[in-house]
């Protein structure tokens, strides 16, 4: 009996621990990338930012408002559908959480190691767009709904351009396992000391991470695509009845959201854990720090973008998405397909 329950423990736990890391990751993530993105406003806006919780240059301000946000009242508009009102967050943040799983953090630790791994990251996360809408039809408010309509067009429709991007480097790759991508990028082989990576290999894909990178600000609803959410012109979109946790759900969410496709974009284009060295400062312990840099150097030209730019309007927010990028990404893969064939 007792070796029946071991049996089954065993691989409980293990799953527990799988699926902790990358929790404890997107936590402290948010915690900390939510006061660099006040800081970073603040010094490109010539100011301070957050100086005073916890001392040095106001480090706790994220855990103060955290804080603040558990012991808010829970309130929900006497009109709004209750149950999708309460999922919506929890859907949200449980897409964003899911598609971690098939993220290579090192070369000793990948949640999931399937052989679709991208095909499943791409669809995990297209949920996403299901729990704005939900969110926007359940306040039962117009603000919201705007914004959750918004939200419609938006995500899918450059959904099309990022899978166009993703399958550039699947051509290159030959796989969809996004553990193989990045084993396939080791090495400092081009012109001798150049990292292996993906985009020094192949001219077109610099051309694809452009698209990709545009693409993925708005999947995120980052200026200058934040149209779901504006502020400016819809009190806070498909997020204008929620407070307390379940807001702070949604903000959890968009975060997770910005690091999970920064660390895809590093995986397909930048080498993911393998270091720039070749095998000097390589292995498991430096392959998780230069995974991590390389994803937390594109949050923070995400957060540079938002505070640089103005956002756009909905007719140019499609223009760009279906006259400019789609176009150009489906003859960006053709051009990297036929590179492929010839060099």
């Amino acid at each position: 009996m007792f070796e029946t329950i071991g049996n089954i423990m065993a691989p409980l736990t293990a799953i527990i621990i799988h699926a902790a890391i990358p929790l404890t990751i997107i936590l402290v993530y948010a915690l900390v990338a939510i006061w660099g993105e006040r800081k970073i406003a603040g010094f490109i806006q010539d100011r301070l930012g957050p100086m005073r919780v916890g001392g040095f240059h106001g480090w706790a301000q994220s855990i103060a408002d955290l804080l603040k946000l558990i012991q808010k009242e829970d309130i929900i508009p006497t009109d709004a559908s209750r149950f999708l009102f309460k999922f919506a967050p929890f859907m949200m943040f449980a897409a964003s959480y899911a598609a971690f799983a098939v993220i290579p953090f090192s070369s000793d630790y990948i949640g999931s190691n399937i052989n679709v791994g991208v095909f499943y990251l791409l669809a995990v996360t297209s949920i996403l767009t299901l729990s704005v809408i939900m969110a926007g039809w359940a306040s039962n408010n117009k603000w919201s709904l705007l914004g959750g309509m918004r939200s419609a067009a938006q995500m899918v429709s450059y959904e099309v351009p990022t899978i166009a991007t993703v399958l550039t480097v699947i051509v290159v790759a030959g796989s969809l396992n996004l553990m193989t991508v990045t084993e396939m990028q080791s090495g400092n082989d081009i012109l001798g000391f150049l990292p292996n990576w993906f985009i020094f290999q192949n001219p077109f894909l610099i051309v694809a991470f452009i698209i990709f990178f545009i693409s993925i600000l708005a999947e995120s609803h980052r200026v200058p695509f934040d149209l779901p959410e504006s502020e400016s012109e819809l009190v806070g979109g498909y997020q204008t009845e929620y407070s307390g946790m379940r807001w702070a759900m949604f903000m959890l969410a968009e975060y997770a959201d910005m690091l999970l496709l920064s660390l895809l974009g590093a995986t397909l284009f930048f080498g993911g854990w393998n270091s720039p060295f070749g095998e000097f400062m390589a292995g498991p312990f430096w392959g998780f720090f230069w995974f991590m840099l390389k994803g937390l150097l594109l949050v923070f030209v995400m957060m540079w973008i938002r505070w640089t730019l103005p956002r756009y309007r909905v007719d140019q927010l499609m223009h760009i998405c279906w006259s400019i990028l789609i176009p150009l990404s489906f003859v960006n893969l053709i051009l990297v397909a036929l590179w492929e064939m010839i060099f």
